[in-house]
């Protein structure tokens, strides 16, 4: 997910399946192709102590990622040190885990085929999208 929260990939495994082992599949499925960024500015992908592993770290730099791998605690304790108002980053990933659990049909998994439980999380996905895009009047709400 961008900086916002919004999804800009999705990839459906069994609960037993750690997320450390689908990175080459998350991060090839992004579905928002963004533009060479400056010389300035990299794209950056912050994850957590999951992927600290030497594999992990160069999947993100094959996808030209500058990785920022920081456990829960230190990137809490280095966001205070700069600005205490701020919070760490990684709500955001948590905030939109809560938006995929808000669409009940989601929450519990009562689709047998994976090709529809896809499809509903891309419908979620897009949902989510369309809600982060500033507009006058809301349409979803009125």
């Amino acid at each position: 997910m961008d900086g916002r929260g919004v999804p800009l990939s999705l990839v459906v495994t069994g609960a037993n399946v750690h997320d450390c082992k689908r990175l080459d599949d998350v991060l090839a499925a992004i579905v928002v192709k963004r533009k060479a960024p400056p010389h300035r500015r990299s794209k950056h992908l912050c994850a957590d102590a999951g992927y600290r592993g030497a594999e992990h770290l160069r999947t993100i730099e094959n996808h030209g990622y500058i990785p920022h791998v920081v456990g829960r605690r230190t990137e809490a304790d280095i966001i205070k040190q700069r600005d205490p108002k701020k919070k760490a980053r990684r709500w955001i990933v948590e905030v939109c885990h809560s938006w995929f659990n808000r669409f009940r049909k989601l929450l519990v998994r009562y689709e047998k085929l994976e090709r529809s439980f896809v499809a509903l999380n891309h419908l979620a996905a897009a949902i989510i999208a369309f809600r982060k895009v500033p507009a006058d009047v809301n349409i979803i709400y009125g």
